[in-house]
């Protein structure tokens, strides 16, 4: 009968308890990886969604997902301009903090440049697109808001028409889709009493100056609703889209856009570099360090078991030394024990993950060529760990037969 068969059934119970709890930290190790893929998979996914082949943001920012960026909405006909471009709109994003049935709702709000864009690209797993310009909104299902949920946001009432699956930023708030106009009411949005503050302060600069003494009538025009004021412009959007004819290179469609001086144009793949590169690139070296410090501990555990193991069958090593069994079998046996409780671990973690991972907050995505690396690391490991039993099995004497 092989010997490690035996040893293990005689000490089924602590070689269980061994691999599930191995199993549970490779478990963390495999739901860290995890963690990393789904924030490059939510880091992205918005970036992907909106079909943009040209991304279009305020002169040396990184915009509009890694930095604030401004341009204004005029832009838009600039851009439709340029030789190669089919279509150019607006693109608003900023992410919001509020409260709604005692609960808090951080959410990522993007605008949508109506009616060009009505969702009807999004991944919708109920209800419809947008149907009207106003008072609509579709939610990420993250965000808990069923159909029909009326949801404040600054001074209107907005109500949930669609819901969408996956749609998160890289931080894993989730994503809530209005129009452009909706999103810079609700950015702009301001109290009562500032707006009220905001309008005598224009009426005291305005009777300070010549020409609003000339012109009586225009001090009127100071003190009312901002929008009624010509000289201001429409607020600025967050960045303006664009995609090009196919067979078009956007690299130089960017090139020239860049060279007007006011505005930086990148394409779809280095606006995801940007994003990859800096808070997910962070992230993820964090969430390396961790995972090498628990496979490191996960050796350690492996071997203290399997030279415990090795101390209590020294008196069976010893007689086959005695009988004359070469080393290979003493070591062939040591290492069958580690190898199969490193993979008894591994398929625990693997088993167990799947059906604890889905209620993590962050998205965990499991990846095949993630699993296989992890299986061969925690195959070196188990062959590394069995090293201790290994040292002390070659130092028993077949003496100690009969030293019992």
């Amino acid at each position: 009968m092989n010997l490690a068969l035996r040893d293990v059934r005689h000490h089924a119970g602590r070689f269980v308890l061994t691999a599930l709890g191995v199993g549970m930290l490779l478990m963390v190790v495999m739901g860290m990886g995890g963690i990393y893929r789904g924030l490059i998979d939510e880091g992205t996914l918005l970036i992907d969604s909106v079909g943009a082949d040209i991304w279009i943001v305020q002169r040396d920012t990184r915009g509009p997902f890694a930095e604030l960026s401004r341009v204004p909405r005029t832009l838009v006909d600039r851009v439709a301009t340029v030789p190669g471009v089919t279509s150019a709109r607006e693109f608003v994003t900023h992410t919001i903090q509020r409260e709604h049935a005692g609960k808090r709702l951080r959410i990522v709000l993007v605008g949508l440049s109506w009616p060009t864009d009505k969702g009807e690209h999004l991944p919708l797993i109920a209800g419809r697109p947008l149907a009207q310009n106003h008072y609509e909104i579709i939610v990420d299902r993250s965000l808990k808001l069923s159909l029909g949920t009326k949801l404040r946001l600054g001074r209107e009432t907005y109500t949930v028409v669609g819901l969408t699956r996956g749609m998160t930023s890289w931080g894993g708030d989730g994503a809530a889709l209005v129009t452009v106009n909706d999103a810079q009411a609700i950015q702009f949005d301001q109290p009562g009493e500032a707006i009220r503050l905001e309008r005598a302060a224009r009426g005291a600069r305005g009777e300070h100056t010549d020409f609003v003494r000339r012109q009586p009538q225009m001090l009127e025009r100071a003190t009312g609703p901002s929008t009624n004021i010509p000289a201001l412009g429409p607020p600025s959007v967050s960045a303006v889209i664009a995609r090009v004819a196919p067979g078009v290179d956007a690299e130089a469609v960017c090139e020239l856009i860049s060279a007007w001086g006011d505005v930086t144009a990148m394409t779809h793949a280095q606006q995801q570099h940007l994003i990859l590169s800096g808070p997910v690139e962070r992230s993820g070296r964090q969430l390396s360090l961790f995972r090498t410090m628990l496979t490191i501990v996960s050796a350690i555990v492996m071997a203290l078991i399997l030279y415990t193991l090795t101390i209590d069958k020294l008196h069976d090593i010893a007689m086959l030394k005695l009988i004359g069994a070469p080393n290979r079998v003493i070591l062939g046996i040591i290492m069958q024990q580690a190898i199969v409780l490193g993979m008894l671990g591994f398929g625990v973690a693997y088993l167990l993950g799947r059906e604890v991972f889905p209620y993590f907050p962050r998205r965990i995505v499991l990846v095949e060529q993630d699993l296989l690396e992890l299986a061969g690391v925690v195959l070196g490991i188990s062959i590394l760990a069995s090293g201790l039993g290994i040292w002390r099995a070659l130092r028993v004497s077949p003496g100690e037969v009969l030293s019992r």
